[in-house]
């Protein structure tokens, strides 16, 4: 009786898919669109990755460091965050975010520094001092709609 069911089923299912192949046809280049559009996603996150590591002095292996990488994500949204130290003792904050993002905001306690990302998501901050700071962003979602996207605090 299994058997049967069996068979019945994949033919019922044999069925439903040519009449969905038939009326919404998969794209030809669906395929390869995907396959293009991860692999664009994947390298500019590997860039900024390769970037930092190429930069990096390899003495901030062991010991205390003057640098800190950070990466925060909410499932759509991603920022990685590069902090140095100046010779002023401030610090410079380099980032960059994926995606449609049209303003960058850096907290510290009542303090607020402003800046717009480049159309390829890089944004910076100079002279910023030393605590516990937290970014904002504005960011357009895939649906066009602004919605703000806000890590947790961390220490600079």
């Amino acid at each position: 009786m299994e058997t049967e069911d069996f068979a019945a089923d994949a033919a019922l299912f044999a069925r439903l898919r040519s009449v969905w192949e038939e009326v919404d046809p998969v794209p030809l280049d669906l395929v390869d669109r995907m396959v293009a559009a991860v692999a664009v996603e994947d390298l500019t996150r590997e860039y900024a990755l390769l970037t930092l590591v190429e930069s990096a002095e390899l003495s901030a292996v062991r010991g205390a460091a003057d640098t800190a990488t950070l990466q925060f994500s909410d499932g759509s949204t991603t920022v990685l965050v590069h902090v140095t130290a100046t010779d002023a003792g401030t610090r410079r904050i380099d980032g960059w975010v994926d995606g449609s993002t049209l303003a960058v905001r850096l907290v510290q306690g009542e303090r607020e520094f402003a800046t717009d990302p480049t159309e390829h998501g890089r944004f910076a901050f100079d002279d910023v001092a030393q605590g516990v700071s937290r970014l904002r962003l504005i960011v357009r979602d895939a649906s066009g709609d602004l919605r703000e996207f806000q890590t947790p605090q961390f220490e600079i």
